[in-house]
């Protein structure tokens, strides 16, 4: 009988230790940091447990499943939205939103994500219901914001802060995609087109416009170059009439001068006619009066002592033309030029 009594309590003890270490474990609660927990007391809302050590009534006191208080990102599948122009389109949503009240995000709402997610999809569907294609496509901030500030304000009862909306993707049918594409690349044709157009009308216009500076500046330069010329052969010329005139020449000299002159005349194998002014005979004639006391009047001026009557015609040579005196104040004589 003792060791059957000793039994007992044994198994009493051991089931009362037991019963202890549960209360203890029920009792002592630690929540993490970012967390919250709600505690209900015989089924009522007791309090919200912050981070940290807490002791609850065993068996009275339960806490609930602890409530994530950072931000969170949640990306809801694609949904299919029919724009203004009767287009079908496949959007893609991200929500970040935060749980601020525990208390209102556990008895306002039986589960705020999956609230939140139908919440965005009628918001979406109103928004871009009144919108067409081009602008659903262009007008994604305006869209972002009229959602965000409706899931804000349907969601601030359930104790939720929704921070942003983000529309990740907006798919439009491929049909109409293939006929955005053919319409992107006709307009990037076209101004490319304009392009090169605009570049090719500027090239001409700029090498028309250097081609005419650099006309002008040539025949400006020619003009002044024809000016300086001008101006040198009239200084040259003045200062040769200076020179003849201060050296006061006689008719000797002038007549030396003519038979230098005669040979470059002939010069050139293109003429084939060549005229003999008049005063040259009466120049050779003053030579030869200079010369003819040694050889008793005879010499060059013989060939020119007639001048002073009309010279005869010429007869041309093969392929020249004889050129007539008249009374014209020259003495002309056609001669084949030598060499």
């Amino acid at each position: 009988m003792d060791s059957l009594g000793g039994t007992a309590a044994a198994i009493v003890l051991l089931v009362l230790v037991i019963f202890v270490i549960i209360v203890l474990v029920r009792s002592i609660r630690i929540i993490p940091q970012a967390r919250a927990g709600v505690v209900e007391r015989l089924g009522k809302y007791q309090r919200t447990l912050n981070p940290g050590l807490t002791i609850l009534i065993p068996f009275v006191d339960r806490l609930l499943p602890l409530l994530d208080l950072r931000e969170q990102v949640v990306s809801f599948p694609p949904q299919p939205v029919i724009t203004e122009d009767n287009l079908v389109v496949s959007i893609d949503t991200v929500v970040y939103f935060q749980v601020t009240d525990p208390r209102a995000a556990t008895y306002e709402i039986a589960n705020y994500i999956q609230a939140v997610e139908q919440l965005t999809t009628t918001t979406l569907r109103n928004v871009v219901g009144g919108l067409n294609l081009e602008e659903a496509l262009t007008s994604r901030d305006q869209i972002n914001g009229q959602l965000r500030g409706v899931l804000d304000e349907a969601t601030g009862r359930w104790g939720i802060r929704v921070s942003r909306v983000e529309l990740k993707a907006i798919d439009p049918p491929h049909s109409i995609q293939d006929s955005m594409e053919k319409q992107m690349r006709a307009e990037r044709d076209r101004r490319a087109a304009i392009l090169t157009a605009e570049g090719t009308k500027q090239s001409q216009i700029l090498t028309a416009e250097g081609q005419r500076q650099a006309a002008i500046l040539a025949a400006e330069g020619d003009a002044k170059a024809a000016i300086l010329r001008a101006d040198g052969e009239a200084q040259a010329i003045q200062k040769v009439f200076d020179a003849i005139h201060k050296g006061n020449p006689d008719q000797k000299l002038l007549a030396y001068q003519y038979l230098q002159i005669l040979p470059k005349i002939a010069e050139g194998s293109s003429n084939k006619l060549w005229i003999i002014p008049s005063e040259v005979g009466e120049a050779l004639k003053g030579i030869g009066g200079a010369l003819g006391g040694t050889n008793g009047g005879s010499g060059v001026a013989d060939l020119f002592s007639d001048s002073a009557k009309p010279p005869a015609e010429v007869p041309a040579p093969a392929g020249t033309t004889a050129v007539g005196s008249g009374h014209a104040p020259s003495t002309p004589a056609t001669q084949e030029p030598q060499a």
